[in-house]
């Protein structure tokens, strides 16, 4: 049985209008390339650069719950933010950010992360000091590296200590653009 693209787009708005959705996703089209964006009940849950969603669809669910769901209509807001911030006319983003599977030093991090203003670089040992663990700049390395939501949390605008470009889940191209867009390079 096949199922007109108008009853699929209708049942998709309808089980996210009535709340049965753990997780809602969408794809965003940007000049970094195609980004998954999913958002739960609480706010953007995960902005994912990887090209096989079904791994991350399988971990959303896993963390979320099994209701996960195409459901353009809920990542709205987010997908228009992130197509302003590519076009130049936005500088910070004003979405709920869901971090409930973050653990404590990861949301600590996090937090102070998105502190860090629109082109201005920081380092992963001073993020670690104003995270309260002057001493954990590897670890910090490892919250970004597991940032659910890159862009929104800006973790390519984290250095080394040299100022030199490293590690970045969307890869140092990914990262040397964002910050080029931000005039931070």
């Amino acid at each position: 049985m096949t199922v007109s693209p108008e009853l699929d787009a209708s049942f998709r708005d309808a089980a996210a209008a009535e709340g049965l959705l753990d997780v809602a996703y969408d794809f965003a089209d940007t000049p970094v390339g195609r980004l998954l964006v999913a958002v739960t009940d609480r706010g953007l849950c995960e902005i994912s650069y990887d090209p096989e969603p079904e791994r991350e669809l399988d971990q959303l669910a896993r963390g979320f719950g099994a209701r996960v769901l195409r459901s353009p209509r809920p990542t709205d807001e987010a997908r228009r933010q992130l197509d302003e911030y590519f076009a130049g006319s936005r500088r910070s983003f004003e979405l709920p950010v869901d971090l409930r599977l973050a653990r404590e030093f990861g949301r600590a991090v996090l937090d102070e992360l998105a502190r860090v203003p629109y082109g201005e670089l920081t380092t992963y040992g001073a993020l670690a000091a104003k995270a309260g663990r002057p001493r954990a700049a590897r670890a910090v390395g490892t919250v970004m590296n597991r940032n659910p939501v890159p862009i929104v949390l800006p973790c390519h605008r984290v250095v080394g200590s040299t100022g030199a470009l490293t590690g970045y889940a969307g890869g140092l191209d990914r990262k040397r653009a964002l910050l080029e867009l931000e005039g931070a390079l």
